[in-house]
């Protein structure tokens, strides 16, 4: 099978990275975690902090296998899946290995593809430059919206009508904003109590 084709059905996908860490931010905050990071995003987000994982071509494609191997390697028995924007490629066949090797699936997205995959936890966190695709809201756990301007409250409780009611809310200082901001979370959080703060406790803590 050629390589455009075995990615399109999801048996191998284009890895940035993979490392251990502890998940700095949202619900699973202080959980270690084994990190995939797909390469490939085509939402753009002006403020993102890992722009070179835009580009797909640039890293190597791996096999879910090969991929699930890696995760293997360390003691931990949740995987996070982000991006990038993972849900570009189609997830099931390598959560489904997770899940037969015994692994908590979280992904991380934007929502702006069809969902595919088995995931325990889906952390949807949309972005002003590309509409979620409708097939996300019924799958959040998490609805984590990070705020870099002041219209981005709005835009919190835009898709929060959108989501279930079981799904949790966050807001998220931009790290470069949270200055800026931080304060202005806690006093909406206040008068808002069914939204949460997430932060990232990774840059605090200088964690990897």
């Amino acid at each position: 099978m050629e390589i455009k084709q075995a990615v399109e059905k999801g048996l191998k996908l284009p890895v940035m990275e993979a490392f251990y860490t502890i998940q700095g931010e949202g619900t699973f905050t202080g959980h270690p975690a084994y990190f995939i990071r797909l390469g490939g995003c085509d939402v753009g987000c002006v403020w993102c902090d890992v722009k070179e994982s835009w580009e797909a071509a640039k890293w190597p494609v791996l096999s879910v296998e090969e991929i699930v191997d890696g995760a293997l390697q360390y003691p931990g028995r949740l995987v996070v899946i982000t991006g990038g924007e993972p849900l570009m490629y189609e997830m099931g066949p390598l959560t489904a290995l997770l899940k037969e090797k015994g692994f908590t699936t979280n992904i991380e997205t934007s929502g702006a593809h069809p969902f595919s995959g088995q995931f325990d936890w889906v952390c949807f966190s949309p972005k002003k430059f590309k509409e979620p695709h409708p097939s996300i809201f019924e799958k959040a756990d998490e609805l984590k919206v990070i705020v870099f301007h002041k219209s981005d409250f709005d835009f919190a409780e835009k898709h929060a009508k959108h989501v279930r009611s079981s799904c949790k809310k966050l807001l998220q200082p931009e790290w470069s904003k949270s200055e800026k901001f931080t304060g202005e979370i806690i006093e909406y959080i206040k008068n808002h109590p069914d939204w949460n703060i997430s932060l990232q406790t990774h840059k605090f803590m200088d964690i990897p």
